[in-house]
């Protein structure tokens, strides 16, 4: 095991088995980090996530609540929650959602959500300070697999949004999200340009006008 948690610092993907990802996973120095399992490979993620990732991840938020909560879409927004397929896969998104009928469809109590008994959520939001090539890569192939919708990428360095829809094991770009019909990245970048130089209750305003136009 100690060679195994010599090259997790790297933050790179590491061949494991399912039974020494659990280890780690559970092990006290690794309990504030983000881990993820694929393909018989494991990732831990120990990078202070920073002010810069914060905001970012806040904006994204409030963007897509408020959208939803104007246009009366049932969602469930979750963050850094882990979801587990035993023996085979697991991540923890930044931000997830479960959206209309599924809205309600995890219980509250639930610690890890188990996807051999509850539906990925539609939507997964991976905000990408200093790890813009995985997410792109690696953990795109996990959310492929995973089967949920809609991949969405926040590139922090280049203000920028990078979008997914799933379907049928593989993804495609897209400009404008399917499970949330009507809200473009054009937008959510532009609500994260303008969090550079004006407070997040500007924005927020801005993006009320937005959405009720």
């Amino acid at each position: 095991m100690s060679d195994l948690q010599t090259k997790i610092k790297s933050d790179i993907w590491v061949p494991a088995t399912w039974e020494e990802y659990i280890q780690i996973t559970e092990n006290p120095a690794y309990e504030k980090a983000k881990c993820y399992y694929h393909n018989g490979h494991l990732r831990i993620e120990m990078t202070p996530l920073g002010h810069d990732h914060g905001c970012d991840n806040t904006i994204i938020t409030v963007a897509v609540n408020l959208f939803c909560t104007l246009k009366g879409m049932p969602i469930k927004g979750i963050t850094n929650t882990t979801y587990r397929q035993m023996g085979v896969q697991e991540c923890q998104p930044d931000i997830s959602y479960y959206i209309g009928n599924n809205s309600q469809i995890i219980p509250w109590g639930t610690s890890i959500i188990d996807l051999d008994r509850y539906p990925p959520p539609e939507l997964v939001i991976e905000v990408a300070n200093t790890s813009l090539a995985d997410d792109q890569g690696a953990k795109r192939l996990l959310y492929e697999d995973l089967q949920v919708k809609e991949y969405w990428i926040v590139d922090v360095a280049n203000v920028r949004m990078i979008a997914f829809a799933i379907e049928n094991g593989g993804s495609r770009r897209i400009s404008e999200s399917l499970v949330l019909p009507g809200l473009g990245m054009p937008i959510l970048e532009e609500a994260l340009r303008r969090s550079r130089t004006i407070d997040q209750s500007q924005v927020g305003a801005w993006l009320l006008q937005q959405f009720q136009q």
